[in-house]
């Protein structure tokens, strides 16, 4: 019942501030937002509500949904048609990114994904004059086109088990460094690509197992994909690799014991 009443006050409120936004979302179909704009707004509201680590307040956004009601619309208004190829390919990153935090805010609050049936692939979500599901940006708007493993590092599917969520949005044309950047990152994190020298093993999370395809047609897969991004710490290649089992519970910022006990169903 908690959650019940947490989910519908939040939709409450988001209905509010839509219809306060109402004369701006005219203007917005008429005019959608540049690609500079819904930029900048989605570097705001990430850099105040992700913090250093990637974990995500959501309980702060379903207190204050404004920011993320407007960054949901101008998501929904672009025109993606006008804007190049590196600009759409980092449009679809972000708003990946923002519509996952924006359907957990939407059931805040839970402890997985997992909580939510069809979040990946039956959930239709609104973006560029389009609805999709999450499945569907990932395939049909980012692997088809543009064939860059790089991307599984930047998506951020709201669990544990995803790489560090980004502060700052991407943008087209920092997006081979910010990728480079986004991939070194995570694969020299020892969290998220384990060395066991005791036992000579290799633990890699299972997009490696999941997206074998994409690694591949890059050139190499496995190990030899991670060294591309170790130059100084280069895996051992005769090590034995093996997949570790996906943590599929919520990025979620900690919270104080007492608002812990404040989100807990009665």
């Amino acid at each position: 019942m908690k959650h019940f009443v947490s989910s519908t006050r939040f939709w409450m409120g988001l209905l509010s501030i839509c219809w306060l936004l109402a004369g701006t979302t005219q203007v917005q179909a008429a005019t959608p937002p540049s690609t500079s704009v819904i930029t900048a707004h989605t570097t705001a509201f990430l850099h105040k509500f992700v913090d250093k680590e990637g974990k995500v307040n959501y309980q702060a956004i379903q207190r204050n949904p404004g920011q993320l009601a407007n960054l949901l619309a101008e998501i929904a208004a672009f025109d993606v048609a006008k804007a190049n190829m590196a600009d759409q390919y980092a449009f679809y990153l972000n708003a990946y990114n923002v519509l996952v935090i924006g359907e957990i805010v939407a059931h805040y609050p839970l402890t997985s994904v997992q909580d939510m049936p069809g979040f990946f692939n039956r959930t239709q979500l609104s973006i560029a004059g389009q609805q999709l599901t999450l499945d569907q940006i990932e395939t049909d708007k980012l692997r088809k086109i543009y064939d860059d493993p790089r991307l599984h590092f930047a998506l951020v599917c709201g669990t544990n088990s995803c790489p560090r969520l980004s502060r700052a949005a991407y943008v087209g044309k920092e997006l081979f460094v910010q990728l480079n950047n986004q991939a070194r990152f995570a694969l020299l994190d020892p969290n998220y690509v384990k060395v066991d020298p005791a036992t000579k093993k290799v633990l890699l999370p299972e997009i490696f197992k999941w997206y074998d395809s994409d690694f591949s047609a890059s050139g190499s897969s496995g190990v030899m994909y991670v060294n591309k991004f170790r130059q100084e710490d280069r895996l051992p290649t005769w090590y034995t690799v093996e997949y570790y089992p996906y943590n599929w519970s919520l990025n979620d910022q900690k919270l104080l014991p007492s608002s812990v006990a404040e989100l807990q169903p009665k």
